[in-house]
């Protein structure tokens, strides 16, 4: 057996939504279903432009998150949860509850 097929499901969940901003980014995908990348800064101040274009990156690879970009100019691009994204809205409402308690 490789690693892949004994990995744990929390262990996939964690690969794909871990890192410092993942579940800020989707989190905020969940109360703003489609944002700019402005708007996403805005809404997470403290992640720098850099580490939010990665983590942003990282995301729509993964199939969670989904980037439109759109034929004008200036160029704007809209980012959104994927379906399969958005299936991950209870986990993130625990962790949101689980810190609203602890």
């Amino acid at each position: 057996m490789t690693k892949q097929t004994i990995q744990c499901p929390i262990e996939r969940t964690l690969k794909q939504i871990s890192g410092k901003w993942k579940s800020v980014i989707i989190f905020r995908l969940l109360e703003h279903p489609r944002c700019r990348f402005n708007e996403l800064q805005k809404l997470i101040p403290e992640c720098s432009r850099r580490m939010l274009a990665l983590q942003l990156k990282e995301l729509e690879h993964d199939g969670l998150i989904s980037k439109t970009v759109y034929p004008v100019v200036p160029p704007k691009t809209e980012y959104s949860l994927t379906e399969r994204g958005k299936k991950l809205k209870p986990v993130i409402e625990g962790l949101q509850e689980w810190g609203r308690i602890n």
